[in-house]
């Protein structure tokens, strides 16, 4: 079995991780804590960022509770409506960011 030499560029690895973004701009740590408020209230385990709300089972109370969740977690209070048009964790949490760089 022959191994193939590894190339390795110069300062590449050696540099600190860039921060992490999700594809939709909300920070990769509240995306997770998100999507774990969602997995708790939905009883769904694993919620992944991009899971749509309603294809996880999520309804009208359930929604309102995660919303009241948020606003004593975050501060931030999300009107229904922005909080059902975002659909999934990633997008609650740029709602957010949102609301935290309005404060």
């Amino acid at each position: 079995m022959e191994s193939s030499p590894q190339v390795r560029q110069r300062g590449v690895q050696d540099e600190a991780p860039a921060p992490q973004a999700t594809p939709s701009g909300g920070p990769v740590p509240l995306v997770r804590e998100i999507s774990a408020l969602w997995g708790e209230y939905l009883n769904s385990g694993e919620v992944g960022p991009g899971d749509g709300f309603f294809e996880l089972g999520g309804n009208s109370l359930i929604g309102i509770k995660i919303i009241d969740r948020v606003t004593q977690d975050y501060g931030v209070e999300l009107s229904v409506r922005d909080f059902y048009l975002a659909q999934t964790p990633a997008r609650v949490a740029e709602l957010i960011e949102q609301g935290r760089s309005r404060t």
